[in-house]
């Protein structure tokens, strides 16, 4: 057997079945391009409009595909296998070879490439496939002991399909193991694949799709039967360098050693390849644009990111380190990956900061459990509830939960917990885990949608001559639309721009020999291009000649917005780093959303910066070229593409003379200077690492600006000066109105002040601790402040203050050193009471402020009672 080296074993991999007369396909990206899924989990999903038999330009394809799968995430680090992120070596076969080939070649790869001895594998077959059985049995000569036949369980795609379902295509499968020994595993002398101990390790999976699924136990051969092969990576390595582990192989264990080195431990397996795995997965998701966030994909590496900080937290690590770890993936992927490289300082950029918050929400949770035991007695149960809002909202593990909890000598319920967390799971898992319903039908009328091709001829002209393919009206297939109908159509050539890659759709007229269709919003579904509107005048029929026309107006503005924003991401990658990546975006009538990455707040000075710089690229008039080339050629003239979007092998490169360069099937100007004028009306945060500028153009950057212009216009004459002084005008004002100010605020300090005796008797006694309630209407928050301050001169004091002042109720709780001694902390008081009182608030401990929702006349009355529970606890 061959002692191979990761690349080594990738690149041979593909190297033998392109002889083989496979095509070479590059790896996906890691958002698939498939609602159906969060993230690629497979090989094949790539290659499912191949299987569906909507592509047909391929019949052989390989490939390494990088994978991501969430569904077992608390094995990794557990187990010598599992992983969040792997690459997954795959041969495909779309109605050409079926199960004699894929066998033949499989055992050829194995035998004759890897130099694996053939009485070291073993396989299994789904019990009833005896074609398959006979050709290893055969025709490749394997003896009948090292054959072993298997349930729909376990050699069955999808599992337990004939049974359980779904419908759909699905098939038997053959997997092949390599046999690790005798000294291996159970040791018993008659054990086989079917122990399931660690003896026998799974390398290569041979899916032979070849039914579809009508019912239970129902199954109908396909017309056309396909090939779907995986084979991981990372532990065929580790079956070749003679490894145990897919950890002890050689791009993962230098990681390893580096964390067990930064960490100084010894042993702790499980968690330092947790640390290594998630990490991992992580430079790889954010590589390929996904971000930590609260939403989808974004939430999925937030939990990846700090369950590896979680990990390190148990092995003592109070500081955020697992971003340096970024550097060695990108040099020990290199070879397949080199982009790692460009981007491994803004990866590690985004980790640092999800691990540095993590660590801060640590804290957080630690608070948040201390007061849920405070409400709690000796030996009484934490909630599942509770648990989970700690687990969900704080981010605090379990583990740490378990930790805190001999402390207070209280239980927990880990089973309602185990149930909350795995209901969550499964939510996810529909998502994010492969989907064994990825290949099920459309239902018929979506079907008969697809099937239709649209023209698009709308980049060369805003009108055309054409025919109706497809009248529908509620859902149904009609002959004609009459006057008021609502209804989609279908034209066997249209100039009106379906909604896309985030540009609003054209809108427009369609008008027949005998009506009028309006154009309210075009989509597109498969190749056909859907005009949804209604019949304003006359009829529509199916079939007829039609005169179509774009709203010219809508459309140019469309592309002043379209192309500003290819100026604007020039610029930001200019001013701001080209670390700069587009997360989203919006393009209306002379309105456009830009959302990107980078990691703190624009300054005045850089957004001046960069709308100076979009004027600058508008007003030098530069050429806006729009150019069909192969995708690789557009790579090598340094295009920007975006994770987001999927791309054929013919794409349009648009370029904005020397500045921009992006992939994009939008419409555009024909010159920058058609812009016109560019304004940034707004910069705000939309999630960590993500900032969104919103922005005018053309005709609404000339509106805005006009309206500026007329306030500040009017602001002078208010105050009697040119505009060109309004600045100083303003400032003098400014001055005027805080020194008066500042001599009210010190006439009622005084005032205030002058009545601490009266308010100091108003003190009693609760459950032996001075306190003092009181509510002084009319009183701003640093009038409360000067007050309390002076009552907590006169002695040991628990006070509880509001006011209600131009109808804001404002409160206010402190106490004296030494009470806060005592453990008669203000913060616990309105952590535990602040929901009965309304209260809205923080601090310390010897000091909260806030608002109070809801005061009404007993609200002093309430306060009373709560602090005498308060109160009674800590004395």
């Amino acid at each position: 057997m061959k002692s191979l080296t990761t690349n080594e074993l990738r690149r041979k991999y593909l190297e033998f079945f392109q002889k083989m007369g496979h095509r070479l396909f590059s790896s996906d990206t890691l958002v698939p391009d498939d609602p159906t899924v969060l993230f690629t989990s497979a090989g094949m999903n790539q290659f499912k409009p191949y299987f569906l038999g909507e592509k047909k330009d391929t019949k052989r394809a390989v490939s390494c595909q990088k994978c991501f799968r969430t569904g077992d995430l608390d094995e990794v680090g557990n187990t010598p296998f599992h992983h969040t992120f792997f690459e997954m070596l795959g041969n495909f076969s779309f109605g050409d070879y079926f199960k004699k080939e894929a066998i033949a070649f499989a055992w050829e790869f194995l035998t004759k490439e890897l130099g694996m001895k053939e009485d070291s594998l073993w396989v299994s077959v789904y019990k009833d496939d005896k074609e398959a059985y006979d050709i290893w049995l055969k025709d490749v000569g394997i003896s009948k002991e090292r054959i072993i036949k298997l349930g729909e369980k376990d050699n069955f795609w999808p599992a337990n399909a004939p049974a359980l379902g779904p419908n759909g295509p699905c098939g038997p499968c053959s997997e092949i193991f390599f046999d690790r020994g005798t000294e291996q595993g159970c040791k018993k002398e008659d054990c086989s694949l079917a122990c399931g101990c660690e003896r026998f390790v799974e390398v290569w999976n041979l899916v032979f799709t070849q039914f579809n699924r009508v019912g239970e136990n129902e199954l109908k051969p396909l017309p056309q039967k396909n090939i779907d092969t995986g084979m991981g990576l990372e532990r065929m390595a580790a079956v070749l360098q003679g490894k145990y582990s897919n950890f002890e192989i050689d791009i993962l264990t230098p990681v390893v050693a580096k964390v067990r080195k930064i960490l100084k431990v010894n042993g702790a397996d499980n968690l330092i390849n947790a640390i290594v795995d998630h990490t991992r997965a992580a430079v790889f998701a954010i590589n390929d644009g996904v971000y930590p966030s609260n939403e989808e994909r974004g939430y999925v590496i937030r939990k990846v990111i700090r369950k590896a900080a979680y990990s390190a937290h148990l092995l003592g690590r109070k500081e955020a380190f697992s971003h340096q770890l970024v550097d060695d993936f990108a040099q020990l992927m290199q070879d397949p990956y080199p982009e790692l490289k460009e981007k491994a300082s803004i990866i590690a950029k985004v980790i640092k900061a999800e691990e540095e918050k993590f660590l801060s929400t640590l804290q957080d949770g630690e608070a948040q459990f201390s007061v849920i035991a405070e409400n709690l007695k000796k030996d009484d149960t934490v909630s599942a509830e509770d648990l989970f809002k700690l687990y969900d909202t704080y981010g605090f593990p379990l583990e740490l939960s378990k930790e805190l909890a001999k402390k207070y000598n209280l239980t927990l319920d880990e089973s309602g917990f185990d149930r909350l967390l795995k209901q969550q799971q499964q939510r996810s898992r529909k998502k994010s885990q492969f989907s064994e319903s990825v290949f099920v039908v459309d239902c018929e009328s979506e079907k008969a949608i697809k099937e239709k091709i649209t023209e698009f001829v709308g980049y060369d002209t805003f009108t055309c001559k054409s025919a109706i393919v497809l009248l529908r009206q509620d859902d149904q297939n009609v002959k004609q639309l009459k006057e008021e109908d609502k209804g989609m159509i279908i034209l066997q050539s249209t100039p009106f721009y379906a909604e896309s890659g985030g540009q609003l759709s054209d809108q427009g007229v369609i008008k027949g020999a005998s009506g009028e269709f309006v154009v309210e919003c075009v989509v597109k579904m498969g190749e056909a291009i859907i005009h949804v509107g209604k019949v304003t005048q006359g009829q529509i029929n199916s079939g007829e000649e039609v005169e179509v026309r774009v709203r010219d107006s809508r459309r140019r503005a469309l592309a002043r917005a379209h192309t500003a924003t290819h100026i604007m991401q020039a610029a930001l990658r200019v001013i701001l780093g080209s670390h700069v990546v587009q997360q989203g975006s919006l393009v209306d009538e002379d309105r456009l959303r830009f959302d990107f990455t980078h990691f703190q707040a624009l300054t005045k000075d850089e957004l001046k910066k960069i709308e100076h710089l979009v004027n600058e690229y508008v007003l030098d008039g530069m050429q806006v070229s729009k150019r069909l080339m192969t995708l690789d050629e557009a790579k090598k003239e340094g295009a920007l593409a975006f994770f987001k979007d999927k791309y054929q092998d013919t794409v349009r490169m648009v370029s904005v003379g020397e500045v921009s360069c992006e992939l994009c099937g939008g419409t555009h100007i024909d010159n920058s200077s058609e812009i016109g004028l560019f304004l940034v009306e707004s910069e705000s945060s939309i999630s960590s690492g993500v900032r969104r500028i919103e922005a005018v153009v053309g005709k609404k950057a000339y509106n805005l600006l006009t309206q500026i212009k007329e306030g500040i216009n009017v602001s002078a004459a208010m105050l009697k000066c040119d505009y060109s002084d309004l600045p100083g005008a303003i400032d003098n004002l400014r001055q005027d109105i805080k020194k008066k100010s500042d001599t009210i605020n010190s006439l009622k300090k005084n005032q205030a002040l002058g009545q601490v005796d009266d308010i100091l008797k108003h003190k009693k006694d609760v459950c032996t601790v001075p306190t003092l309630i009181y509510r002084m209407d009319g009183a701003e928050k640093e009038d409360l402040l000067c007050v309390c301050d002076a009552l907590r001169k006169k002695g040991t004091l628990f006070i509880f203050m509001v006011a209600s002042t131009n109808g804001k109720n404002t409160f206010l709780c402190t106490a004296t050193e030494d009470l806060i001694k005592k453990k008669v902390s203000c913060k616990k008081f309105v952590t535990k009471h602040g929901e009965a009182l309304t209260l809205k608030g923080g601090g310390r401990d010897h000091l909260v402020g806030g608002v109070v929702g809801c005061m009404g006349d007993d609200f002093l009355i309430k306060v009373d009672k709560e602090i005498k529970e308060f109160l009674k606890i800590c004395a």
